[in-house]
């Protein structure tokens, strides 16, 4: 991209999109049989696909909390997700976005209502292009609610990151490798209440204050896209049963 601008004197960015504006999604909840929750999300040519197993016993019993569940989180990216082949052995990244996100769904979980036990999330990235760790979030979210576990509320996330001055929402691979910041972010939107909110880069004050608006706006739109793929899923469920017992 040496020379190549990646937003336009009009605003318009490499991928033809406005600076506000979200990249296509897709989401579809309930995809995989063997899971006890499940969701696939695209979000441009960003591919995730979210499980959720429990909750369920923890083996050896030293590893549980006596009052709470404990949420164990494995963010991997498929070997075949890159460019350049990856290693299908965990990353120190993946490692610790592992531990990002579980923290950020964690927030939104009744824990209390299942002491000694694990709610386990796996989250395998298909394709990597930007944003891949709030796009997980959007799924695992689905998924942590396919499978029943009582929520207090979604969580939605969306990234926001500053290149060629210009503040951006969700940004493609191209534009993260090249612009000045990235700030993941994830809220419970209904409760408004942030989740998670991390910087690499440098922001103004000013500068900080209008990426966080434009986080909420976008985690807003996720969130009616959310809410709409459970309606879906269990609208397909209801068909299914009144189906089989007519």
């Amino acid at each position: 991209m040496a020379g190549e601008r990646l937003i336009s004197s009009d605003g318009i960015r490499h991928d033809g999109r406005r600076l506000d504006e979200l990249r296509p999604i897709k989401m579809a909840v309930g995809v995989l049989k063997n899971a006890d929750g499940s969701a696939y999300v695209e979000q441009g040519n960003t591919k995730i696909l979210a499980a959720v197993y429990g909750p369920r016993s923890i083996h050896p019993r030293h590893l549980a909390y006596p009052d709470r569940a404990r949420v164990r989180c494995r963010y991997h990216m498929a070997p075949f997700s890159v460019e350049v082949r990856k290693s299908p052995a965990p990353s120190r990244r993946e490692i610790e976005l592992s531990k990002v996100i579980r923290e950020a769904l964690s927030h939104a979980i009744f824990l209390e209502q299942f002491p000694a036990t694990a709610i386990d999330v796996f989250i395998e990235v298909l394709e990597a292009d930007g944003s891949t760790r709030c796009v997980g979030i959007n799924a695992a979210s689905l998924a942590l609610a396919d499978a029943g576990i009582p929520m207090k509320d979604l969580v939605a996330a969306c990234a926001v990151g500053k290149v060629e001055g210009h503040l951006v929402v969700d940004l493609t691979d191209l534009e993260d490798k090249n612009g000045e910041v990235d700030m993941p972010f994830a809220m419970m939107y209904g409760r408004k209440k942030i989740t998670l909110l991390q910087l690499d880069g440098i922001l103004s004050y000013e500068e900080l204050c209008k990426a966080v608006d434009l986080a909420m706006t976008a985690c807003e739109k996720i969130y009616a896209m959310q809410k709409e793929a459970l309606k879906q899923r269990y609208l397909a469920l209801r068909k299914s049963i009144e189906e089989g017992g007519g």
